[in-house]
């Protein structure tokens, strides 16, 4: 019995089979919906969708993306699959809409098929893995990339067909759609992005200089006005993880992520070279040695690209990100605005940083001529020589770093003034305490040996049976010595802190007779905001070597 059933059941089935390759090949409307209907009773819609695909589907896939024999006889076209889809498309509304408006039709029983799915995306798959099977391969990411958005939207044209959300549902849980979107390694195409964006950023950074931009690399794209490749890279690197050619929306966590890894490699980059810098360390890893090799000066185009870079990547960047992404919920758009303003932000703490480098790379050069205050000691002692009326040859040489900085062509450009008042008054107070210092140590000393050669002279005096009591009205070199530090510590201040400002620019002016430079000191620095008595080290050294008079009387 159950062997003639068995061939029944053939018998129906090669009967029907035929029946539905004749309605097919008439386009015989009634005919073609008797036999689905006739499927569907004895649960048979796989042999259904398998004779529509093999009658109608494979011949005009097989035009179109040839495979075998018949591909040689073609040509190759390459692995995109844009034109491909798009004449796809056009069999699917010439061929293949009849029959699918026929088991789509309301009230028809015939929802239990899906030739969407089993028929013409089997078809099309197959097709794409014997006639273009590099399509699906991720190692060419930008052809990669274009085949997978065609492929999206044709799985959306094809989604046009179905006559309701959960027919929409049933043709994508079909294992045909789930293996139709395994043949796409996102995984290993974003890997791919990853290395080819980071690695970009990262081979700039470890060169061992800063390197400047060229006029070329500026007039390639809207880069406002970086200055250095290392912040141009960082840049173009950025944009790059949310261009239409690159970004894959389902991965755009990981776009964000790789964009918050790119502004922390190149903050820790920055910091990593500053420390390395402060500590003089010569044998840094790979990476620092710009840090410890750059001139004061080129620490100017890293202040002004930190600032440019900030500014971008809390505006203009942001506002892109978030437009792409707009489609998220707002919870998900705010944490993604979060996490790029403390991007923006951990750029922006490092121009501190710079700064303070800049002001420690000048001080050590400005105080280099301080060395020569130990040679005073030497000039006044066991001497005849007067009480001084001029500044020091030393004093004119302390600030020209200073100077030379705050005048130069690259300040004038790419510093705010905001800028250069902090770098000055910073480097002016370092300068002060510097100064201080010396003065401090060497007075201390010749105090102490001043106050050993005294008693030592009395008790000569006691021996010879002189009286130690007369008092000695000569000024003593000590006090010669001092007063020459004082002339000194009046000029020099008066050069540290006589600054004005003229618009954009900043005159140093040390020629002026020593009564008008006081009076010139406290005008201008009252014009910066800034008072001589406000600078701690000042007071010190003015107490430290001013005559008893003048103690407590600074006045310019």
């Amino acid at each position: 019995m159950e062997k003639r059933i068995q061939n029944a059941s053939l018998i129906v089935d090669a009967s029907l089979g035929h029946c539905f390759v004749d309605g097919l090949e008439h386009r015989d409307a009634t005919a073609i919906y008797n036999c689905l209907r006739a499927y569907a009773a004895i649960d048979n819609t796989k042999n259904a969708e398998e004779i529509f695909r093999i009658t109608v589907v494979a011949p005009l896939i097989q035009k179109i993306i040839p495979h075998g024999s018949s591909a040689v006889v073609a040509g190759s076209s390459g692995d995109g699959l844009e034109n491909d889809y798009q004449s796809i498309k056009e069999c699917i509304a010439r061929d293949c809409k009849f029959l699918l408006e026929i088991s789509s039709a309301e009230n028809s029983g015939l929802h239990v098929f899906d030739f969407l799915a089993n028929s013409i995306l089997k078809e099309v798959l197959s097709a794409i893995q014997k006639g273009k099977p590099g399509a699906f391969s991720p190692g060419r990411p930008t052809e990669f990339l274009k085949n997978y958005k065609s492929s999206l939207e044709f799985l959306a044209y094809l989604e046009g067909y179905c006559p309701s959300r959960s027919a929409v549902a049933k043709f994508r849980s079909e294992a045909i759609y789930t293996e139709f979107m395994k043949q796409w390694n996102i995984g290993v195409y974003f890997s791919l992005r990853f290395q080819e964006i980071a690695g970009s950023l990262d081979s700039v950074l470890t060169t061992s200089s800063l390197v400047p931009v060229q006029n070329s690399d500026l007039s390639k794209a809207n880069y406002q006005d970086l200055t250095l490749k290392q912040s141009l890279t960082l840049l173009e690197s950025l944009r790059s993880c949310w261009r239409e050619d690159v970004l894959v929306l389902s991965c755009s966590d990981k776009f964000l992520r790789l964009s918050l890894q790119l502004l922390s490699r190149y903050s820790n980059w920055l910091s990593s070279g500053l420390t390395a810098r402060k500590n003089r360390n010569t044998s840094t890893s790979t990476g620092c040695e710009w840090a410890v090799s750059a001139a004061v000066d080129d620490f100017i185009f890293v202040i002004h690209d930190i600032r440019c870079l900030e500014e971008q990547v809390r505006s203009d960047y942001l506002q892109h990100v978030l437009q792409l992404l707009s489609s998220c919920s707002p919870d998900v758009l705010e944490s993604v605005r979060q996490s790029i303003l403390q991007g923006g932000q951990s750029l922006k703490s490092l121009e501190p940083l710079v700064i303070k480098a800049v002001v420690e790379s000048l001080v050590e050069k400005s105080v280099e001529d301080l060395r020569q205050i130990k040679g005073i000691t030497s000039t006044y002692r066991m001497t005849n020589k007067p009480l001084p009326v001029r500044h020091s040859q030393y004093v004119s040489g302390v600030l020209r770093p200073l100077k030379a900085f705050l005048d130069g062509e690259r300040t004038a450009r790419y510093l705010t003034n905001e800028t250069k008042n902090e770098i000055l008054l910073c480097a002016a107070t370092d300068i002060t305490d510097r100064y201080y210092e010396v003065t401090a140590d060497v007075v201390s000393l010749a105090r102490k040996t001043e106050s050993s050669l005294q008693k030592i002279r009395q008790s000569a005096q006691r021996r010879a049976g002189a009286s130690s009591d007369v008092a000695d009205n000569n000024v003593s070199d000590t006090d010669k010595m001092c007063m020459q530090l004082f002339i000194d510590i009046q000029v020099s201040n008066s050069m540290i802190l006589n600054i004005s400002t003229n618009g954009n620019c900043f005159y140093l002016d040390n020629n002026l007779p020593l009564p008008y430079c006081h009076q010139e000191y406290a005008r201008n620095l009252s014009a910066l905001g800034v008072e001589a008595v406000n600078i701690a080290s000042y007071r010190s050294l003015w107490q430290c070597v001013a005559p008893a008079d003048k103690q407590n009387k600074m006045n310019f």
